[in-house]
């Protein structure tokens, strides 16, 4: 598995379509693991997660790594708690505040890649990594961190994110350890931004930023909650958008490459709406009227869902099925890549036109579209991840042209640790546009 990941669980998908179950066992460092592939049996742990079912692990040895504090590990009524208390953040005020942010942030960077491009082909995946990073470290805490800060916060990120694909020695010397501490400082940082928030919504500030909406709900309603466990629940807010996002950008790139047809309807979509010219935002009202783009990226979550399993572990025996309990402890991966071709019509087909009004597979097809999860745990800022994937994908294609620099394999899947294109997403850019808008 730490090898060669793809091939590891593409086997025990293969073992679980052979078997006729539904799902295949195996042993993963030293611990009893259960591969699930078919739909019914993940939406049934997807719905258990309660203290005598599932417990949500988001990673093999997260607890460890992320710290008790994090959402996922909580249970009802804390966590319906916490889910109540976290609304406000994803409100339309909010998301529309956010907007702004993202597109300023995706200018920059894009910018920055036509410079970098130069006629030469770049790998977009650490591109791409970067503008989510500091797009996630400016919606959620805003002005709050400093640029050293930032550059702090960058390299502790760095080694949090090599700690999630090591092997699980919590030694000194190796990744893991260093992942683990990184974490605690990111979380202390986040607590710094949370108590500056806190002045100024005290002081009659407009939010401008999540932690601010946050905060400003947080005073209004009571009880306050302590600064270090709002920036523990942000590093689970900025680890959830970062790598998800990073992978939906890169296959959005790889797929509107591949399906010059649909890159032409996108681009026809957007060029209706909002023009480079224009020196305005991408509007709320302008980003919902753009049913195809988010149909595209919808498409390409349900094609190429970023986390394609989501770990739990049984906290008691657990009958799955009318014969077979799984035993407690045993880590439990119900697998949301396999539920996405099941279903859909044609589903190794990639074809946005299912998630559009006249066939409503979205609907129909709910079950097996299980990209951000489901049950209790489902994601709660989905609609602002699909927002992000929407305003980027009509961002790069009216600003930039681009061309896939392929190669044997580039679009076989590598894990690192949600899934990318195989070269990291190689492409040649150029600007498209006379000049890039300034807001």
């Amino acid at each position: 598995m730490i090898a060669n990941p793809t091939r590891f669980w593409s086997k025990q998908a293969a073992m679980a379509k052979a078997s006729g179950l539904g799902f295949s066992a195996n042993f993963l460092v030293g611990r009893f693991i259960v591969f699930i592939r078919n739909t019914d049996l993940s939406q049934k742990i997807f719905s258990n997660v309660r203290p005598d079912a599932f417990h949500l692990i988001g990673h093999p040895f997260g607890k460890k790594l992320f710290g008790d504090h994090n959402l996922i590990y909580m249970f009802e009524p804390e966590h319906k708690n916490l889910r109540r208390r976290i609304s406000p953040n994803f409100t339309h005020r909010a998301l529309s505040t956010y907007l702004l942010i993202q597109q300023k942030v995706i200018l920059r960077h894009l910018r920055k890649w036509v410079e970098l491009a130069d006629q030469h082909p770049v790998p977009l995946r650490l591109l791409c990594r970067d503008l989510n990073l500091e797009t996630s470290q400016t919606v959620f805490a805003g002005p709050y961190l400093s640029p050293e800060a930032r550059l702090r916060f960058n390299r502790d990120y760095n080694l949090f994110n090599v700690g999630l694909m090591s092997i699980p020695f919590d030694l000194p010397g190796f990744a893991f350890r260093r992942a683990r501490f990184a974490v605690d400082r990111l979380v202390h940082s986040l607590s710094l931004c949370v108590a500056q928030s806190k002045e100024r919504m005290r002081a009659g500030e407009d939010p401008c930023c999540l932690v601010d909406f946050w905060m400003q709900n947080t005073l209004e309603e009571g009880p306050e909650i302590m600064d270090l466990e709002v920036g523990g629940h942000l590093f689970d807010f900025l680890f959830a958008a970062q790598d998800a996002s990073t992978s939906s950008l890169l296959w959005a790139v790889a797929l509107l490459d591949s399906h010059p047809e649909v890159l032409r309807r996108v681009r026809a979509e957007v060029s209706a709406l909002w023009s480079p010219e224009s020196g305005e935002p991408i509007s709320t009202e302008k980003l919902r009227e753009m049913k195809y783009t988010e149909a595209v990226v919808r498409e390409v979550l349900r094609y190429r869902p970023p986390a394609t399993m989501v770990p739990h572990i049984a906290g008691e025996d657990f009958p799955l099925t009318d014969w077979y309990t799984v035993p407690k402890g045993t880590i439990v991966f119900p697998s949301t890549y396999e539920s996405s071709f099941q279903g859909f019509p044609d589903p190794e087909r990639f074809e946005p036109d299912r998630f559009l009004e006249e066939r409503q597979e979205d609907r129909l097809y709910k079950r097996h579209f299980l990209a951000f999860g489901a049950g209790p745990h489902q994601c709660v800022g989905q609609r602002y991840a699909v927002n992000h994937l929407v305003i980027f994908v009509a961002l790069f294609v009216s600003l930039l042209d681009f061309r896939r620099h392929r190669t044997d394999g580039c679009d076989e899947i590598a894990y690192v640790p949600t899934i990318v294109p195989k070269d990291d997403c190689t492409v040649l850019l150029s600007k498209r546009c006379g000049e890039f808008p300034s807001f």
